[in-house]
């Protein structure tokens, strides 16, 4: 089959979806053209960033468009001229429906989540602080409403009780690109077995909103298990975070890898012998907190951060 037949625009901005372009890169798929966002000034510096899928397409000389709105009549009218009969979605923003109903063959979009469960937009962040024992990725033929359209191809993957999100998200991204090929090929082919996600008799839908500052505080009055899954939920990135206090001193704590201690310590006590371990006490024991950032510091472990920092005095709020 020639795979260089088939026009496919692709869609996707961070490290996520990558390796999906990719794959439909080195197996000849005709990618007339990539969409991705717009450039942005990142880090300190403020310098301009190109998204990993632009670096990618431009390495590859593909069209690459940036649209700033996805309504305007002018990037419409710049689709409509590659002429399309799939596009695929990986990692991109909300699409109008003048943009998915476009292409003969549809528009699918690849998922971190088992569908129905966690739509939304942090799939892989809320398996984990929920404290699942499974997760995967899901491609879906995209409709009018968020996550709800007919599932393509799904596939499982176990998770132990410390896995983290940067963790799932790699594995996840590996197994996913598997699954936009395998997708891509069986709409080629005409070979699809839709399932309607209504028709799944799941109860207790988990969502999988978006994650802002105020869900990443720890709250140390919760259980071990809880705290453990947040932090592990929300490592490497955006990272769950507690505040330091001593006296009138206040200072911001990041928290990416911890264990679950059976060692007594009071809730929102802080023991350390102030130079190899330091627990943080909560409801029914405590946390040994092993990779932490502090303000304006880098990441490091433990011991590291204790050679050049008195913990003393110190509690958590």
């Amino acid at each position: 089959m020639d795979n260089s037949s088939l026009r496919i625009v692709f869609m996707g901005t961070p490290d996520f979806a990558v390796p999906a372009l990719q794959i439909l890169v080195e197996n000849n798929y005709n990618i007339v053209g990539v969409i991705t966002a717009p450039d942005k000034p990142a880090g300190r510096g403020h310098k301009i960033q190109q998204s990993p899928v632009k670096q990618y397409a431009l390495e590859k000389g593909l069209n690459v468009l940036q649209p700033l709105n996805l309504k305007a009549d002018e990037f419409i009218a710049e689709l409509k001229a590659l002429d399309a009969q799939l596009q695929v979605v990986v990692a991109f923003r909300m699409l109008p429906e003048v943009i998915w109903r476009m292409p003969s063959k549809g528009t699918f979009n690849l998922h971190g989540s088992l569908l129905p469960q966690y739509r939304g937009a942090a799939p892989i962040n809320w398996a984990v602080i929920n404290g699942d024992s499974e997760s995967g990725v899901t491609t879906f033929f995209i409709n009018e409403n968020i996550d709800t359209g007919r599932i393509i191809l799904q596939e499982k993957v176990k998770l132990t009780p410390n896995t983290t999100a940067g963790e799932l998200h790699d594995q996840l991204m590996e197994i996913g690109k598997k699954l936009v090929l395998d997708t891509v090929y069986r709409i080629q082919t005409d070979n699809l077995s839709l399932l309607n996600q209504k028709d799944l008799l799941i109860k207790d839908l988990k969502a999988a909103p978006k994650i802002f500052k105020a869900d990443c505080k720890i709250d140390w009055t919760k259980n071990a298990s809880q705290i453990h899954n947040l932090i592990r939920g929300l490592s490497p990135y955006p990272a769950a975070w507690t505040t330091l206090k001593n006296g009138d001193e206040e200072i911001l704590l990041k928290i990416f890898a911890a264990e679950i201690s059976d060692k007594i310590v009071a809730t929102n006590t802080i023991e350390s012998d102030n130079k190899t371990h330091l627990y943080i006490g909560c409801q029914n024991g405590s946390l040994k907190i092993k990779q932490l950032q502090l303000a304006g510091k880098n990441r490091m472990n433990t011991e590291d951060l204790l050679k050049g920092f008195n913990i003393h005095g110190y509690h958590t709020i």
